[in-house]
């Protein structure tokens, strides 16, 4: 085993004890250290060079890769994860008939997937779903999010909270948390446009907060008025009427080019 080998794998062990104690300082600067480590190992990619450690190699680097985009998330860094993502997105394609499956693999490509979502990325989303390894989309990582994205074509609001508590992974809160932000922006839109006032406890409930205390300061964020036991609403102001459009004039100005047109033919 050649020393870059030996010294990344002792690296690597030292990665996962800090991921697994949340000692994210200590990761981010053991990955980093890692990622210069892996420069050197030639059976990686662009190079793939055949030797006995070949295997060994690749093993660890799609073992970096995972831990480096399991990291982001818990450092809460979506453009972070990306970059990291398409990196390791070569050792899930590339090497897929060479390498046996990871069993971190459904969890990142459902995170993944849950990401695109968030970010309204939607063809982005589906392209994903049409690479994914076949018998994949059945994982319970990967299906969450398929069932999430027709949730939300549906306007099936309620089902994104009830995936909420019932997340198939820890690592999932912190997208969905960000897609519940999201709906419930949506839904404050909605409200604002549909409601002058709604009773608190209808619109903690259509708001999806637990209790009137979660729901009073997003009011306030909002500029909504909270007394007496109604939320009043602050509605968007009403756009000023345009200018109505002559259209008489243009109609007898059309005429009048049809005219015209008839005589020089």
């Amino acid at each position: 085993m050649g020393d870059a080998l030996k010294d990344a794998k002792a690296l690597m062990d030292q990665l996962r004890s800090a991921y697994n104690r949340d000692d994210l300082r200590a990761s981010a600067s053991l990955l980093s250290q890692l990622k210069l480590k892996l420069t050197l190992l030639p059976a990686l990619p662009p190079l793939y060079q055949q030797s006995a450690t070949a295997q060994e190699e690749l093993l660890l680097a799609r073992d970096v890769m995972e831990h480096a985009v399991l990291l982001s998330v818990k450092q809460k860094d979506e453009a972070l994860f990306e970059r990291n993502y398409l990196q390791l997105r070569t050792y899930y394609t590339d090497t897929r008939s060479v390498l046996p499956a990871s069993v971190n693999e459904p969890i990142i490509l459902g995170l993944n997937l849950l990401r695109l979502l968030v970010a309204n990325r939607i063809a982005e989303f589906h392209t994903e779903l049409e690479l994914l390894p076949e018998g994949l989309d059945e994982n319970p990582c990967v299906n969450t999010a398929v069932q999430l994205e027709q949730a939300l074509m549906e306007g099936a609001y309620a089902r994104v909270l009830t995936t909420r508590h019932a997340a198939p992974h820890p690592l999932f809160a912190h997208f969905l948390d960000l897609l519940m932000r999201t709906v419930r922006d949506e839904i404050a839109g909605c409200s604002e446009k549909a409601y002058e006032s709604l009773e608190l406890k209808d619109a903690c409930q259509l708001l999806m907060f637990t209790s009137e205390a979660e729901l009073k300061p997003y009011a306030e964020q909002h500029n909504w008025e909270v007394r007496d036991g109604f939320v009043y609403f602050q509605r968007p102001q009403q756009q000023q009427p345009r200018d109505r459009m002559p259209s008489m004039h243009l109609v007898s100005q059309a005429l009048g080019y049809a005219r015209e047109l008839e005589r020089i033919v």
